[in-house]
Order: C-alpha cells, then structure tokens, then sequence
C-alpha cells in the first residue's frame, strides 16, 4: 500500500510513481525466482570503510603513545 504524506500529487504523478515500484518489484522478484544471487549493496559493504589497510605500529609504539618525549 502505497501512501501519500505530504502535498497533493497529480493522478499523473501518482501513476508515474506507482509505475516505478511496480517495475522494481517486478525486476526484484524475477531476480529471485531465476536463482541468481543479488549482488551486494554497497552501502553494507564493510570494505567501504576500510578501503587501505593501514599501517602496523612498531614494537616501541605503545611507549610512545603513552609517554611524553
């Protein structure tokens, strides 16, 4: 069910939109019943957040972090 919350949408605009979800729907649901895997989002990635992997501290790194030079 699909809701209006705010301003007032021509039938025009309505059908337009009703149009798109159908479309995604229709494409989402052929995807599935095919059998073939959805490719991941990208947002949920966690290789996103973590592109390079960064440096190892040396073996004196906690003396330096804690201590003043």
């Amino acid at each position: 069910m699909i809701k209006v919350v705010r301003g007032n949408p021509t039938p025009e605009e309505l059908a337009a939109a009703l149009a798109v979800v159908q479309a995604r729907a229709a494409a989402t649901a052929s995807a599935v019943s095919s059998g073939a895997p959805l490719p991941p989002e990208e947002w949920s990635d966690p290789a996103r957040i973590a592109r390079h992997r960064l440096q190892q501290p040396g073996p004196r790194a906690w003396a330096r972090t804690y201590w003043p030079s």
